[in-house]
């Protein structure tokens, strides 16, 4: 049964057309995914489903009776009123037969919201919309038109989203970044490309096959008409004369191929490792702990940033994985504990809300208060450049901040991070509001970023691409870590439930991790932290060798970043001198591979001085 249709939908937005001639349908059972790149249209095309906005043209059609439930990416709530009654607004009335007020306490306590009598203004951001998505949920519904409604919730919540949508007897539409909830629960994805709809028959992992395909034919008829249009073009030149027929119907062909809708090929969001040297120092967390009214949050923790590290950080909403990114990045103090920063260290940090932004202020100007010009492996790029390699164009550039959707500032907010060349990138929940294609390039960036990152996300994808250590909190302020990415934390995980040896999955090393260079055998990483599971030894001592190494490894540190910083200027003299330049680079890379050799040992010899006078005290 067909649910709704619509035909030759258009709509636009200021002086951007968003939607043009869309005709799709939804029937009874799909669940459908909506993808595309930030402010081309999808949350417009949600709410022209939902009802709640126009088209400028086209016929919107609905089945008789049809009952729709929508998520806004945003929701409002009654704060005079408390968290349980704006839940079960409007519910209890009509659906008299049901406990709705169970279901909503139960629904909310697996949502993270433990309290629900108490009033909606004491909710942040993330348990409105987690509240939200229990009053949608709760709807008597024969179509969900949810509106990113993985945003704010953790790998278990997602997981119990999952199976609550699969078994769900209705159909739904939704917008969505999560790759792996895309893959788990759609059976139909919907593109918008260049105001332009396309559907494909198929979860997230197939579409990007059928995708690829319907590119190449595109590109393929591309070609042709180009190479018609192009022998045409001759015979126009020789004089043609529309004297007959079929001259006038030749002419006619010519026009229709010069006239002919161009295929444009899809722009990337192209960044370059843009960032500051890093000296030998970096971070040193020791002991650290915090607590708020009376919860301990982090529980003496200690940890050395190695300068390849890839760390994820996981947890239950609330637990402190935020708290321990403004510890690090000195935005808080430790209740006890020291934290200590190597002076070569800069910090870029991308917090769960952007900075506030002068909507008034030009796209451009906004970039430009950061700086006019970058250096980047391309050579100097300046700030339009780096604005259309993050897909403002000249026209958007020049419009205000104000006119720009909520993952298109996201993205200026990034691209304002990067730019000022950062060689630690500290990430809040950096996957909440970017679209696929922006996140894809950004894994790509952080996996070639010669600097320190660490992240906090909920995205297991992200995290399966980018991470090569895991920090998972417990919830009662312990951290423990996990060598390799987010699928290598379940496999432990699992592992250990099932009684076998866990613990020593933890401590695997992950093949991503080892070509990332985080190896976890090394013994600086394993020493890197007390919460790292490791077994005791005995009686630690140096050996000759290692006390010697000891005494001289400072030196030998200054040395190599010395040597490089003096490879880099003759690197820079012998930029037209290919062959000279072939050897000044082999020789650089040679120098920062022993230099990260040495941090290594750095770390350890230093972790294990530290343990040889506690154990002598």
């Amino acid at each position: 049964m067909n649910l709704l249709t619509m035909e030759h939908v258009d709509k636009s937005f200021t002086d951007r057309m968003l939607l043009s001639d869309i005709s799709f349908g939804i029937n009874e059972g799909e669940r459908i995914g909506v993808i595309g790149i930030n402010g081309t249209g999808k949350s417009t095309l949600l709410k022209i489903i939902a009802g709640l906005e126009d088209t400028d043209a086209g016929t919107l059609t609905k089945a008789k009776g049809l009952r729709i439930a929508y998520l806004p990416q945003t929701p409002v709530f009654d704060e005079k009123k408390t968290i349980l009654e704006n839940v079960t607004e409007g519910l209890s009335a009509r659906e008299e037969y049901r406990n709705i007020a169970g279901e909503a306490r139960a629904m909310l306590t697996k949502l993270g919201i433990a309290e629900p009598d108490r009033f909606a203004c004491f909710l942040s951001g993330g348990q409105k919309k987690r509240a939200a998505l229990v009053h949608t949920l709760l709807l008597p519904a024969d179509l969900f038109v949810l509106d990113e409604p993985t945003n704010h919730l953790d790998a278990a919540m997602t997981e119990w989203l999952e199976d609550y949508l699969n078994s769900f007897s209705g159909a739904f539409i939704m917008i969505t970044h999560d790759r792996y909830f895309l893959d788990r629960v759609t059976n139909r994805i919907l593109e918008i490309d260049k105001g332009k709809l396309y559907s494909y028959t198929a979860n997230y992992s197939r579409f990007l096959e059928l995708k690829a395909e319907r590119e190449e034919m595109a590109l393929a008829t591309e070609r042709k008409a180009k190479s018609l249009f192009r022998t045409e073009l001759e015979w126009m030149m020789r004089g043609a004369r529309a004297r007959s027929t079929k001259q006038k119907a030749h002419i006619g062909r010519f026009e229709a191929l010069r006239d002919r809708d161009k295929i444009e090929t899809d722009a990337q969001v192209e960044i370059n490792a843009l960032s500051s040297r890093l000296g030998k120092k970096t971070i040193v967390l020791d002991h650290i702990t915090k607590a708020y009214d009376g919860k301990t949050y982090i529980d003496d923790f200690s940890y050395i940033l190695l300068s390849t590290d890839r760390i994820g950080i996981i947890g239950p909403n609330g637990c402190g994985k935020s708290t321990l990114l403004k510890i690090l990045t000195g935005t808080i103090l430790p209740d006890s504990g020291t934290v200590e920063s190597g002076i070569t260290v800069k910090t870029g940090y991308f917090s769960q809300e952007n900075e506030a932004m002068d909507e008034s202020l030009r796209v451009i100007d906004y970039i430009r208060q950061t700086a006019d010009l970058i250096q980047t492996a391309d050579g100097t790029l300046t700030a339009s450049q780096l604005c259309e390699k993050f897909l403002f164009t000249g026209a958007m550039q020049y419009s205000v901040i104000a006119k720009l959707s909520g993952g298109e500032k996201r993205r200026l907010y990034l691209l304002k991070i990067l730019m000022d060349a950062p060689n630690l990138l500290v990430l809040d929940e950096p996957t909440n509001d970017l679209d696929i294609q922006t996140l894809t390039i950004l894994e790509d960036y952080l996996t070639s970023f010669p600097g320190m990152v660490v992240t906090v996300s909920h995205d297991r994808y992200f995290l399966d691409k980018i991470a090569g250590r895991i920090f998972a909190f417990n919830g009662n302020g312990k951290i423990r870590q996990y060598e390799g990415n987010f699928s290598d934390y379940k496999a432990a995980c699992a592992a250990r439930d099932a009684g076998t040896d866990g613990e020593a999955n933890a401590g695997r090393t992950s093949k991503k991790a080892k070509k990332s260079g985080d190896s976890a055998t090394r013994p600086g990483a394993q020493a890197s932290s007390k919460n790292t599971w490791r077994a005791p030894a005995t009686t630690l001592k140096f050996s000759f060798k290692e006390q010697r190494e000891f005494e001289t490894i400072d030196g030998d540190i200054a040395a190599l970043e010395e040597k490089i910083f003096a490879l880099d200027t003759q690197i820079a003299e012998n930029a037209s001198n290919y062959s000279r330049l072939t050897e000044l680079s082999k020789e650089k890379e040679d120098a920062e591979a022993a230099l990260e050799e040495k941090m290594e040992r750095w770390v350890y010899l230093n972790d294990l001085a530290e343990k040889i006078r506690a154990q002598k005290t």
